[in-house]
């Protein structure tokens, strides 16, 4: 189509006056409704349109407000708001993301810090965990457990200490190769019990304070025609210190960790010690056994019949 042939476009101003005018008719709806529904001519629409336009000072073509009449007539110039749907939906969103931008961004974000904390930190150290423990109960505990036997073996001047390690070791491999943990963690303790023990080196005094039994008697429980004695003693290392001993009390079975108790002896035992401290108070021959690195048990320089007590 040539220049001379298109439809000249309509002037900005006009295509405003000619939506005033379908405003003025939106507003006094009842004029339009009234003139058009009563069978009367557009022609007195528009006569009444003019006059309310002169009215206000405002002189507008009879093309203008037929223009008008015809927009309102079509609908023209009136906002139909689209169907629900989810372009609507989407639309209002992204209109008023203001609102909820910010709110959904943050929750978005703690949910995102969440997610790397527990999947790209948390989860990859409870792995790494699990599996230090595995190689620690698989590898470790083990190889602790032969460090602990070697010593003893190297330290220990009888065989019963190398006897009493084998056997823990065994039972310690064994409890590490089914998966017990606590089990394996008792043989290392057992071993270092026993290590310690072939280390220890202190004598057996009887105690001789004031305020202190030195011995006593008892009626056994079990049969009371018969009479126990007990020396009161307690261990020194080289240096003179007391040390606390585990000690199982013959009475009731119980291991306990006491610095003094007492040892069973013979009537004769017991009768020379009340002697020797009647004399002038002291016990001269308060040593009653020692305790040498290398050994497991105390060499007694009295009889004693193996018994002890940790309470009188």
């Amino acid at each position: 189509m040539s220049d001379a042939t298109a439809p000249a476009a309509a002037p900005l101003d006009e295509v405003m006056l000619a939506m005033d005018v379908v405003d003025t008719l939106r507003h006094q709806q009842g004029l339009a409704v009234r003139e058009l529904d009563t069978d009367a001519k557009e022609q007195q629409l528009i006569d009444k349109l003019r006059g309310i336009y002169r009215q206000q000072g405002i002189e507008v073509p009879d093309t203008i407000l037929r223009e008008g009449v015809s927009a309102l007539q079509e609908s023209r110039f009136v906002y139909d708001p689209p169907k629900p749907g989810m372009g609507r939906t989407l639309a209002q969103l992204y209109v008023g993301r203001k609102q909820w931008g910010r709110p959904v961004l943050l929750v978005g974000g703690v949910l995102l810090a969440i997610s790397v904390g527990y999947f790209g930190v948390w989860r990859p150290y409870q792995s790494g965990q699990a599996e230090q423990a595995r190689i620690e109960l698989a590898e470790g505990l083990p190889a602790r457990m032969d460090g602990l036997y070697q010593t003893i073996f190297e330290e220990t001047k009888v065989q019963q200490g190398v006897v009493e390690a084998e056997d823990i070791r065994t039972r310690g491999k064994a409890m590490a190769a089914e998966g017990n943990r606590s089990g394996a963690e008792k043989a290392i303790a057992d071993l270092t019990a026993l290590r310690d023990r072939i280390r220890q080196d202190y004598t057996l005094r009887i105690v001789n304070r004031p305020g202190e039994k030195s011995g006593f008697w008892t009626f056994p429980e079990i049969n009371t025609d018969a009479t126990n004695y007990y020396l009161v003693v307690e261990a020194l290392d080289a240096d003179g210190n007391v040390l606390s001993l585990p000690i199982l009390n013959e009475e009731n079975g119980e291991v306990e960790t006491v610095p003094v108790w007492g040892v069973r002896v013979s009537e004769v035992v017991y009768d020379a010690v009340v002697a020797d401290k009647q004399d002038d108070g002291i016990i001269e021959n308060n040593e009653i056994g020692r305790k040498s690195y290398g050994f497991l048990d105390v060499e007694y320089n009295v009889p004693v019949s193996g018994g002890a007590v940790t309470r009188w």
